[in-house]
């Protein structure tokens, strides 16, 4: 797309889109066409070159605006040489340090564009510069002012922000904090949040479908065909994903300044509970909870709970869907379950692999019966294990706290004015290691949470209805399914060919499943009809 013919380009830049509305944007186009008039070169209009709302100090309009684009097209060789770029004034260009601006206006230049800035009528290209090098020098001061300018402007605007935060920390303080973005669900109002109902509709709709098990991605198709929105632009995964994650679910505005992180409690109105928020993070916080990338969406498998009795290693699905029946289903025995150590040589000589069908099948009818379920589902130590857990992470992320304020205390008692390289790389061990503490922390204690939220009665009704869809093929139910096993079991463990493993040919597969209460169960499985038998009632 080159045009050796010069053109005439504006620029145009706003850090508040409001600015937009003023005479400014008017005058300077109005300048930019009287300039092309005047020498007869053409005003390209085909590069969009406006940015608003986009800040120069913090270089946005270069790394996501029009600048940027302008740039870049301009060493892609696309602005032909002898071009000119009107600008209100340089610091439309950039504000951020006066070397990182000069050298933005310095790629311009070279790339044969003559900058000119409608406020004064000053023009910048190479033979002006040459001509007139205090030119050079006038540009750098306008920078340096700009630069000062906005960075006096951030952090009166920082300390405005971190004033509010300590106010609402205090009690004292209960108005607006301009910083970050606000969740979609929330408008301000008369001095006050308040709740966008069709929104908040919307993103408990979301948290329900993520909680039964489906994935962010098929839960925002479900949405869609629903008619729910969580934005002006629809619904994504990408959305619920994020939305999630967002401690604005319970009340809570989070916000960093200059490294120091603030958590400003019931800033906003709440959706959910401590209670509710504590268990949505707990099933957040589960490794490989989503659907994995089969077809056929797994309910033991794909979650890290389903292990090889022989050799302990994780059981993986395999399903070969090449094998298909005429009407598109697949056999049984196609839908395998494969211990990875035998597949691997890895030293299992017992594993190999068997369907996956009968286990599935025994695991939804024993569950089905609420006997089972309760007794499944009966409180073993009542959280006592995950509290004694949690007593020890909180120890260590003390114990390591306490050592890494003692090397931090050696290094500001050198004063040599180079500190020792061990003491640094041991400061920056702990400060790695304090993360991983606090993050298990925050982990038990979500567990915690949701173990105290989770005193519902066993209901073996939501397993009949569940069990009758995934056998009627259901994909969407096998989803939620999946989501029922991770909160009713801690661990899978399948013999394949029995527990002593003696007849690879056996009639029988042997289940020991290890529910999160602590409970034990033992299911021995016919390994083509799935009918099961509890180990109490084994003859």
């Amino acid at each position: 797309m080159k045009n050796s013919r010069a053109k005439v380009f504006s620029y145009l830049r706003f850090s508040d889109p409001r600015q937009a509305a003023g005479s400014s944007a008017d005058r300077q186009l109005a300048y930019a066409a009287s300039w092309a008039s005047k020498t007869g070169m053409e005003l390209d209009a085909t590069l969009t070159l406006k940015d608003e709302g986009l800040s120069a100090y913090h270089e946005k309009h270069v790394k996501q605006g029009a600048l940027g684009a302008f740039l870049r097209a301009i060493d892609e060789g696309r602005i032909p040489k002898g071009s000119v770029l009107i600008v209100e004034g340089l610091d439309r260009l950039s504000r951020a340090e006066p070397l990182l601006a000069q050298a933005q206006l310095a790629q311009i230049i070279n790339g044969g564009i003559t900058v000119v800035t409608a406020s004064d009528g000053r023009e910048y290209n190479r033979a002006g510069l040459k001509a007139q090098p205090m030119d050079l020098v006038y540009s750098l001061l306008v920078m340096i002012r700009a630069h000062e300018e906005s960075d006096t402007k951030s952090k009166r605007v920082k300390a405005a922000i971190r004033r509010q935060c300590e106010g609402w920390k205090a009690g004292t303080y209960r108005g607006l904090i301009r910083n970050g973005r606000d969740p979609q669900w929330v408008r301000w109002t008369d001095g006050g949040w308040e709740l966008i109902p069709e929104r908040v509709a919307a993103v408990q709709r979301a948290l329900e479908l993520y909680c039964q098990g489906l994935g962010a991605g098929r839960a925002a198709n479900v949405m869609h065909d629903e008619g729910f929105k969580l934005t002006e632009w629809g619904i994504s995964g990408l959305q619920i994903y994020r939305t999630i994650k967002l401690p604005a679910l319970r009340g809570v505005k989070r916000l960093s300044l200059e490294g120091e992180d603030y958590e400003l409690e019931e800033y906003y109105p709440r959706i959910l509970s401590d209670a509710e928020w504590g268990e949505l993070q707990h099933l957040a916080g589960q490794r490989l909870r989503r659907r994995g990338a089969g077809e056929i969406p797994g309910i033991i498998t794909g979650v890290g709970l389903a292990y090889c009795g022989y050799c302990g290693t994780a059981l993986v699905a395999q399903n070969i869907m090449n094998r298909r029946r005429a009407d598109g289903s697949i056999a049984d025995g196609h839908r395998r379950l494969h211990c990875t150590s035998y597949s691997k040589n890895g030293g299992c000589s017992a594993g190999g692999s068997c369907s996956v069908v009968p286990v599935e099948r025994a695991l939804l009818s024993f569950c089905s019966d609420q006997l089972n379920l309760q007794r499944l589902l009966q409180a073993g130590d009542d959280g006592q294990g995950v509290q004694r857990q949690l007593i020890a992470a909180r120890a260590a992320v003390t114990k390591i706290a306490a050592q890494l304020a003692k090397v931090t205390d050696a290094l500001l008692a050198d004063d040599s004015g180079a500190a020792p390289l061990a003491f640094v790389r041991k400061a920056r061990e702990l400060e790695v290691q304090q993360a991983e503490a606090e993050q298990k922390v925050a982990q038990l204690e979500h567990e915690m949470v949701a173990m105290s939220g989770a005193a519902k009665p066993a209901q073996a009704e939501r397993w009949v209805e569940l069990a009758a869809q995934v056998e009627a093929g259901d994909y969407s139910a096998r989803e939620k399914v999946r989501q029922l096993v991770m909160d009713t079991f801690n661990r899978i463990v399948i013999f394949m060919r029995g527990v002593d493993a003696q007849d690879r040919k056996g009639r029988f597969i042997e289940v020991q499943l290890f529910s999160r209460t602590g409970q034990h169960r033992v299911l021995r499985i016919h390994r083509r009809t799935g009918e099961w038998v509890a180990s109490e009632d084994w003859e």
